[in-house]
Protein backbone atom coordinates (compact mmCIF):
# COMPACT_ATOMS: atom_id res chain seq x y z
CA UNK A 1 0.00 0.00 0.00
CA UNK A 2 3.08 2.28 0.68
CA UNK A 3 4.44 1.44 -2.48
CA UNK A 4 1.36 2.33 -4.63
CA UNK A 5 0.95 5.84 -2.41
CA UNK A 6 4.37 6.89 -3.33
CA UNK A 7 4.06 5.79 -7.01
CA UNK A 8 0.90 7.81 -6.80
CA UNK A 9 2.91 10.85 -5.56
CA UNK A 10 5.49 10.62 -8.19
CA UNK A 11 3.27 10.57 -11.25
CA UNK A 12 1.32 13.57 -9.77
CA UNK A 13 4.36 15.37 -9.24
CA UNK A 14 5.83 14.91 -12.89
CA UNK A 15 2.51 15.84 -14.38
CA UNK A 16 2.96 19.07 -12.18
CA UNK A 17 6.50 19.81 -13.28
CA UNK A 18 5.81 18.92 -16.99
CA UNK A 19 2.16 20.41 -17.02
CA UNK A 20 4.18 23.81 -15.99
CA UNK A 21 6.74 23.63 -18.80
CA UNK A 22 4.10 23.50 -21.25
CA UNK A 23 2.41 26.37 -19.85
CA UNK A 24 5.57 28.66 -19.92
CA UNK A 25 6.49 27.39 -23.55
CA UNK A 26 2.81 28.06 -24.97
CA UNK A 27 2.86 31.39 -23.72
CA UNK A 28 6.22 31.77 -25.79
CA UNK A 29 6.12 30.16 -28.91
CA UNK A 30 3.34 29.66 -31.82
CA UNK A 31 3.44 26.15 -31.43
CA UNK A 32 -0.27 24.94 -31.02
CA UNK A 33 -0.86 23.23 -27.52
CA UNK A 34 -1.01 19.49 -29.08
CA UNK A 35 1.50 20.06 -30.71
CA UNK A 36 3.45 21.23 -27.90
CA UNK A 37 1.99 18.00 -25.41
CA UNK A 38 3.12 15.78 -27.58
CA UNK A 39 6.78 17.15 -27.79
CA UNK A 40 7.19 17.59 -23.70
CA UNK A 41 5.43 14.11 -23.19
CA UNK A 42 8.48 12.59 -25.26
CA UNK A 43 11.02 14.38 -24.18
CA UNK A 44 9.20 14.33 -20.39
CA UNK A 45 9.23 10.32 -20.42
CA UNK A 46 12.95 10.21 -21.85
CA UNK A 47 14.35 12.68 -18.92
CA UNK A 48 12.24 11.09 -16.47
CA UNK A 49 13.31 7.21 -17.91
CA UNK A 50 17.06 8.91 -17.24
CA UNK A 51 16.14 10.10 -13.58
CA UNK A 52 14.41 6.45 -12.69
CA UNK A 53 17.33 4.33 -13.99
CA UNK A 54 19.55 6.56 -12.49
CA UNK A 55 17.58 6.29 -9.44
CA UNK A 56 16.82 3.04 -9.28
CA UNK A 57 20.01 0.78 -10.84
CA UNK A 58 23.05 2.94 -10.99
CA UNK A 59 23.00 4.63 -7.73
CA UNK A 60 22.69 1.44 -5.88
CA UNK A 61 24.15 -0.99 -8.11
CA UNK A 62 27.60 0.75 -8.50
CA UNK A 63 27.77 4.03 -6.56
CA UNK A 64 26.82 2.88 -3.29
CA UNK A 65 28.97 -0.28 -3.82
CA UNK A 66 31.87 2.16 -4.28
CA UNK A 67 32.39 0.97 -8.09
CA UNK A 68 33.26 4.27 -8.96
CA UNK A 69 34.98 3.41 -12.05
CA UNK A 70 32.19 1.45 -13.88
CA UNK A 71 29.91 4.42 -12.38
CA UNK A 72 31.40 7.35 -14.16
CA UNK A 73 31.72 5.39 -17.68
CA UNK A 74 28.46 3.97 -17.59
CA UNK A 75 26.77 7.62 -16.65
CA UNK A 76 29.04 8.90 -19.53
CA UNK A 77 27.83 6.22 -21.66
CA UNK A 78 24.14 7.15 -20.96
CA UNK A 79 24.50 10.56 -21.90
CA UNK A 80 25.50 10.04 -25.29
CA UNK A 81 23.17 7.35 -25.69
CA UNK A 82 20.17 9.92 -24.66
CA UNK A 83 21.45 12.86 -26.18
CA UNK A 84 20.91 10.86 -29.96
CA UNK A 85 17.95 9.67 -28.69
CA UNK A 86 16.58 13.44 -27.48
CA UNK A 87 18.50 14.22 -31.49
CA UNK A 88 16.35 11.71 -32.97
CA UNK A 89 12.85 13.40 -31.23
CA UNK A 90 14.13 17.06 -32.45
CA UNK A 91 14.14 15.82 -35.99
CA UNK A 92 10.81 14.57 -35.65
CA UNK A 93 9.49 17.93 -34.93
CA UNK A 94 12.36 19.36 -36.82
CA UNK A 95 11.14 22.92 -37.55
CA UNK A 96 9.73 23.63 -33.90
CA UNK A 97 12.79 22.43 -32.81
CA UNK A 98 15.75 22.63 -34.69
CA UNK A 99 15.27 25.65 -37.08
CA UNK A 100 15.94 28.96 -35.42
CA UNK A 101 14.48 32.29 -36.17
CA UNK A 102 16.76 33.04 -39.09
CA UNK A 103 16.44 29.86 -40.91
CA UNK A 104 19.44 28.09 -39.16
CA UNK A 105 18.95 24.45 -38.63
CA UNK A 106 20.69 23.20 -35.50
CA UNK A 107 23.54 20.73 -36.03
CA UNK A 108 24.04 17.50 -34.69
CA UNK A 109 26.82 18.42 -32.13
CA UNK A 110 25.22 21.62 -31.14
CA UNK A 111 22.08 20.14 -30.55
CA UNK A 112 23.65 17.21 -28.72
CA UNK A 113 26.05 19.57 -26.14
CA UNK A 114 22.58 21.42 -25.23
CA UNK A 115 21.05 17.80 -24.13
CA UNK A 116 23.81 17.05 -21.93
CA UNK A 117 23.28 20.21 -19.43
CA UNK A 118 19.33 19.06 -19.44
CA UNK A 119 20.54 15.26 -18.62
CA UNK A 120 23.02 16.29 -16.02
CA UNK A 121 20.18 18.10 -14.38
CA UNK A 122 17.90 15.23 -13.87
CA UNK A 123 20.71 13.08 -13.11
CA UNK A 124 22.03 15.75 -10.18
CA UNK A 125 17.95 15.42 -9.13
CA UNK A 126 17.72 11.86 -8.78
CA UNK A 127 21.35 11.73 -7.13
CA UNK A 128 19.94 14.14 -4.51
CA UNK A 129 16.67 12.25 -4.07
CA UNK A 130 18.62 9.10 -3.44
CA UNK A 131 21.09 10.44 -1.19
CA UNK A 132 17.86 11.75 0.80
CA UNK A 133 15.60 8.56 0.81
CA UNK A 134 18.92 6.54 1.82
CA UNK A 135 19.39 8.94 4.36
CA UNK A 136 15.90 8.94 5.67
CA UNK A 137 15.70 5.23 5.74
CA UNK A 138 19.17 5.08 7.85
CA UNK A 139 17.69 7.25 10.88
CA UNK A 140 14.79 5.34 10.80
CA UNK A 141 16.64 2.15 11.04
CA UNK A 142 18.74 3.39 13.81
CA UNK A 143 15.48 5.15 15.55
CA UNK A 144 13.57 1.99 15.20
CA UNK A 145 16.73 0.10 16.95
CA UNK A 146 17.64 2.58 19.50
CA UNK A 147 13.79 1.98 20.60
CA UNK A 148 14.22 -1.55 20.81
CA UNK A 149 16.96 -0.83 22.82
CA UNK A 150 15.87 1.17 24.91
CA UNK A 151 12.66 -0.91 25.22
CA UNK A 152 14.49 -3.71 26.22
CA UNK A 153 16.38 -1.53 28.95
CA UNK A 154 12.77 -0.59 30.56
CA UNK A 155 11.90 -4.31 29.93
CA UNK A 156 14.94 -5.11 31.97
CA UNK A 157 14.25 -2.22 34.44
CA UNK A 158 10.93 -3.03 34.86
CA UNK A 159 11.89 -6.81 35.86
CA UNK A 160 14.30 -5.93 38.53
CA UNK A 161 11.34 -3.83 40.16
CA UNK A 162 8.92 -6.89 41.24
CA UNK A 163 11.35 -9.11 42.07
CA UNK A 164 12.87 -6.39 44.48
CA UNK A 165 10.17 -5.16 46.30
CA UNK A 166 8.50 -8.99 46.42
CA UNK A 167 11.68 -9.96 47.97
CA UNK A 168 11.24 -6.97 51.17
CA UNK A 169 7.89 -7.53 51.29
CA UNK A 170 8.10 -11.09 52.22
CA UNK A 171 11.08 -10.39 54.76
CA UNK A 172 8.54 -8.08 56.15
CA UNK A 173 5.62 -10.65 56.21
CA UNK A 174 7.86 -12.90 57.47
CA UNK A 175 8.84 -11.46 60.47
CA UNK A 176 4.79 -11.07 61.17
CA UNK A 177 4.74 -14.96 60.94
CA UNK A 178 7.79 -15.36 63.14
CA UNK A 179 5.91 -13.12 65.74
CA UNK A 180 2.39 -14.71 65.57
CA UNK A 181 1.27 -11.26 64.73
CA UNK A 182 -2.82 -11.60 63.96
CA UNK A 183 -2.24 -9.05 61.27
CA UNK A 184 0.02 -11.25 58.92
CA UNK A 185 -3.73 -12.27 57.00
CA UNK A 186 -4.15 -8.75 56.48
CA UNK A 187 -0.25 -7.86 55.27
CA UNK A 188 -0.64 -11.49 52.91
CA UNK A 189 -3.72 -9.73 51.14
CA UNK A 190 -2.49 -6.39 50.95
CA UNK A 191 0.71 -7.90 49.30
CA UNK A 192 -1.77 -9.71 46.78
CA UNK A 193 -3.06 -6.61 45.85
CA UNK A 194 -0.06 -4.97 45.58
CA UNK A 195 1.20 -7.54 42.96
CA UNK A 196 -1.95 -7.86 41.28
CA UNK A 197 -1.55 -3.99 40.46
CA UNK A 198 2.02 -4.59 39.81
CA UNK A 199 1.52 -8.15 37.50
CA UNK A 200 -1.32 -7.16 35.54
CA UNK A 201 -2.08 -3.54 35.34
CA UNK A 202 1.31 -2.12 34.66
CA UNK A 203 1.35 -3.36 31.04
CA UNK A 204 1.24 -0.03 29.77
CA UNK A 205 3.67 2.62 29.54
CA UNK A 206 1.33 4.48 31.24
CA UNK A 207 -1.42 4.17 33.92
CA UNK A 208 -3.63 6.22 35.46
CA UNK A 209 -2.74 8.73 38.22
CA UNK A 210 -5.43 6.98 40.62
CA UNK A 211 -4.75 3.64 40.44
CA UNK A 212 -0.66 4.52 41.25
CA UNK A 213 -1.68 6.31 44.09
CA UNK A 214 -3.96 3.40 45.34
CA UNK A 215 -0.68 1.57 45.05
CA UNK A 216 1.08 3.79 47.01
CA UNK A 217 -1.35 3.69 50.06
CA UNK A 218 -1.16 -0.13 50.11
CA UNK A 219 2.25 -0.27 50.16
CA UNK A 220 2.41 2.23 53.07
CA UNK A 221 -0.56 0.29 54.58
CA UNK A 222 1.59 -2.99 54.10
CA UNK A 223 4.21 -0.94 56.07
CA UNK A 224 1.86 -0.57 58.99
CA UNK A 225 1.07 -3.19 59.36
CA UNK A 226 4.46 -4.79 59.66
CA UNK A 227 5.70 -2.22 62.03
CA UNK A 228 2.45 -3.34 64.19
CA UNK A 229 0.91 0.36 63.56
CA UNK A 230 3.80 1.70 65.33
CA UNK A 231 5.08 3.18 61.59
CA UNK A 232 3.90 7.12 61.30
CA UNK A 233 3.87 8.85 58.21
CA UNK A 234 2.08 12.16 56.90
CA UNK A 235 0.52 11.31 53.98
CA UNK A 236 -1.42 14.19 51.95
CA UNK A 237 -2.34 14.81 48.70
CA UNK A 238 -2.89 18.43 47.16
CA UNK A 239 -4.68 19.00 43.94
CA UNK A 240 -7.21 17.37 42.02
CA UNK A 241 -6.64 13.51 40.39
CA UNK A 242 -8.41 13.84 36.80
CA UNK A 243 -7.04 11.97 34.36
CA UNK A 244 -3.68 11.98 34.63
CA UNK A 245 -1.36 9.48 33.46
CA UNK A 246 1.81 8.27 34.96
CA UNK A 247 4.64 5.81 34.09
CA UNK A 248 3.87 2.83 36.48
CA UNK A 249 6.08 2.19 39.50
CA UNK A 250 8.28 4.96 39.33
CA UNK A 251 7.78 6.52 42.68
CA UNK A 252 7.33 3.58 45.30
CA UNK A 253 11.47 3.24 45.32
CA UNK A 254 11.40 6.65 47.39
CA UNK A 255 9.12 5.56 49.68
CA UNK A 256 10.44 2.34 50.07
CA UNK A 257 13.84 3.97 50.75
CA UNK A 258 12.28 5.90 53.32
CA UNK A 259 10.02 3.03 55.45
CA UNK A 260 14.01 1.13 54.55
CA UNK A 261 16.53 3.69 56.16
CA UNK A 262 14.44 6.05 57.92
CA UNK A 263 12.78 5.90 61.47
CA UNK A 264 9.51 5.31 61.14
CA UNK A 265 8.17 5.02 64.78
CA UNK A 266 8.69 8.02 66.23
CA UNK A 267 5.31 10.44 66.07
CA UNK A 268 7.31 13.85 66.41
CA UNK A 269 9.19 12.54 63.07
CA UNK A 270 7.38 10.89 60.79
CA UNK A 271 8.13 10.14 57.10
CA UNK A 272 6.73 13.76 55.22
CA UNK A 273 5.04 12.41 52.18
CA UNK A 274 3.16 15.24 50.24
CA UNK A 275 2.30 14.73 46.19
CA UNK A 276 1.16 18.33 44.77
CA UNK A 277 -0.88 17.95 41.20
CA UNK A 278 -1.97 20.03 38.49
CA UNK A 279 -3.52 18.94 35.41
CA UNK A 280 -0.10 18.52 33.76
CA UNK A 281 2.61 18.50 36.89
CA UNK A 282 3.03 16.45 39.62
CA UNK A 283 5.48 17.45 42.37
CA UNK A 284 6.64 14.59 45.13
CA UNK A 285 8.01 15.25 48.15
CA UNK A 286 9.43 12.93 50.78
CA UNK A 287 11.09 13.07 53.70
CA UNK A 288 11.92 10.68 56.47
CA UNK A 289 14.87 11.07 59.33
CA UNK A 290 17.37 9.21 59.09
CA UNK A 291 18.40 5.57 61.28
CA UNK A 292 22.34 5.86 60.78
CA UNK A 293 22.47 2.19 62.29
CA UNK A 294 20.03 1.55 59.37
CA UNK A 295 22.42 0.40 56.57
CA UNK A 296 21.57 -2.62 54.01
CA UNK A 297 25.17 -4.07 53.17
CA UNK A 298 23.90 -5.41 50.25
CA UNK A 299 22.65 -2.30 48.70
CA UNK A 300 19.88 -1.74 46.62
CA UNK A 301 18.86 -1.17 42.88
CA UNK A 302 16.08 1.16 43.70
CA UNK A 303 16.60 4.49 43.47
CA UNK A 304 19.21 3.53 40.80
CA UNK A 305 16.50 2.10 38.86
CA UNK A 306 14.14 4.74 38.74
CA UNK A 307 16.99 7.33 38.08
CA UNK A 308 17.32 5.36 34.80
CA UNK A 309 13.74 5.03 33.70
CA UNK A 310 13.69 8.86 34.72
CA UNK A 311 16.08 9.71 32.32
CA UNK A 312 14.65 6.98 29.78
CA UNK A 313 10.85 8.05 29.98
CA UNK A 314 10.73 11.67 31.18
CA UNK A 315 14.15 12.86 29.29
CA UNK A 316 13.89 16.79 29.56
CA UNK A 317 10.80 16.43 31.98
CA UNK A 318 11.54 16.14 35.30
CA UNK A 319 13.65 17.74 37.67
CA UNK A 320 15.33 14.93 40.80
CA UNK A 321 16.73 16.61 43.74
CA UNK A 322 18.11 13.96 46.42
CA UNK A 323 19.65 15.69 50.06
CA UNK A 324 21.43 13.42 52.10
CA UNK A 325 22.21 15.07 55.11
CA UNK A 326 23.04 14.70 58.50
CA UNK A 327 20.23 13.74 60.33
CA UNK A 328 17.34 13.30 57.17
CA UNK A 329 16.72 12.29 53.97
CA UNK A 330 15.55 14.60 51.38
CA UNK A 331 13.56 13.59 47.88
CA UNK A 332 12.03 15.93 45.47
CA UNK A 333 10.98 14.94 41.97
CA UNK A 334 8.90 17.47 39.73
CA UNK A 335 7.50 16.02 36.55
CA UNK A 336 5.55 16.99 33.26
CA UNK A 337 3.08 13.91 33.02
Amino acid sequence: MKMAWRIFWHVIIWICIIYFFVFIVHNNTKMSMPHILIVFVLYGAINISLFYLHFLLFIPQFFNKKRYGLYALIIVVTIIFYGIGKYGVALLFEKDILVRYRGEIIGFTSYFLSTIFASLVFLFLSFVLKLGADWILNERIQRDLENQRLSAELAFLKSQINPHFLFNSLNSIYSLAYQKSDTTPDAILKLSEIMRYMLYECNDNKVDLTKELHYLQNFIDLQKIRFGNKAYIDFKIEGKVRNQKIVPLLLIAFIENAFKHGIVNETLSPIRLLITLDDEHLHFYIQNKKHNNNRDSSGGIGLNNVKRRLDLLYSGKYNLDIRDEVDTYTCELSLIL
